[in-house]
């Protein structure tokens, strides 16, 4: 009798040890099935921000944003598809969402003034940054507080956060065009003209800071076109640009030329160059 009872006691404790290794062995699987999911998730979420229509992306956070609500990834992968949408109202709100979770970012918070800017409401977005702790200094933090700055015609704060953005970026020539933009419509053409120079010999490819660089030079009277890297087509809507800031400075001959010289220069017919000079002759 007393070994019958040993064995099953023996009996019994093996089940028990064989349940808990079958136990600890589907609670690895699991923890190794989750890990996995974290992986894909995060590889998910990085090709969502990157699709071509991002209100394939909106779809697709707000469904893992209603499945998962306080996933702070999932939540900013929302905001972020909702700016690049062009969805900016909707944006800013879910920018405050993401910011009001517990493991938000300074980053988050200026991503959230951003988006303020981009719907209109400047006087929060103002309110959003100056809440940020000055220790965060990045590019677009400064950018930011530039172009604020630029909206209350603040001049000199607006310059100095300008000239600190370019600092920060090793890819300048935006910010550049903005800071020339400002200065532009101060009527500070000569330094508007030298920093669409600079935003041009940083980024060649960048149209629009070429064609404010004509803007500048043709506030000037200076009605030659730059020496920067263009093709025929940017040539001729550049003399165009010229042309117009001719015309607007009261010199319409010259403008009449240039449209003359755009329309013989574009590769195709250039319907806003010959309206503009019909208009003129006529």
């Amino acid at each position: 009798m007393r070994h019958t009872s040993v064995l099953g006691a023996l009996l019994v404790g093996a089940t028990f040890l064989s349940a808990c290794g079958e136990k600890d062995a589907d609670e690895t699987v699991q923890r190794a099935f989750q890990d996995v999911n974290v992986i894909d998730d995060a590889n998910l979420n990085d090709v969502m921000l990157t699709v071509s229509d991002p209100n394939e992306a909106v779809s697709y956070f707000q469904r893992v944003v209603g499945e998962q609500p306080q996933n702070i990834e999932f939540n900013r992968g929302l905001a972020l598809s909702l700016v690049r949408a062009k969805r900016y109202d909707e944006g800013a709100v879910a920018w405050q969402r993401t910011t009001a979770l517990p493991d938000a970012t300074d980053a988050d918070r200026v991503e959230h003034a951003d988006a303020l800017i981009r719907a209109g409401d400047w006087a929060k977005a103002e309110k959003t940054l100056t809440a940020i702790p000055p220790t965060h200094e990045t590019f677009k933090r400064y950018r930011l507080e530039a172009i604020i700055a630029d909206s209350k015609q603040q001049w000199k704060k607006a310059d100095s956060f300008y000239e600190i953005a370019v600092g920060l970026t090793t890819s300048p020539a935006p910010v550049l065009n903005n800071w020339g933009y400002s200065k532009l419509t101060r009527g500070d053409y000569k330094d508007a003209e030298r920093l669409f120079t600079s935003a041009v010999s940083q980024d060649s490819g960048l149209f629009t800071a070429k064609n404010n660089l004509v803007l500048a030079r043709g506030a000037q009277r200076n009605y030659n076109l730059p020496v920067v890297p263009m093709d025929q087509t940017e040539r001729a809507q550049l003399l165009h640009t010229m042309a117009l800031s001719a015309i607007k400075q009261g010199d319409v001959e010259t403008g009449k030329g240039l449209l003359r010289e755009a329309i013989d220069t574009h590769p195709q017919h250039f319907e806003a160059a010959a309206r503009s000079l019909a208009a003129l002759e006529a």
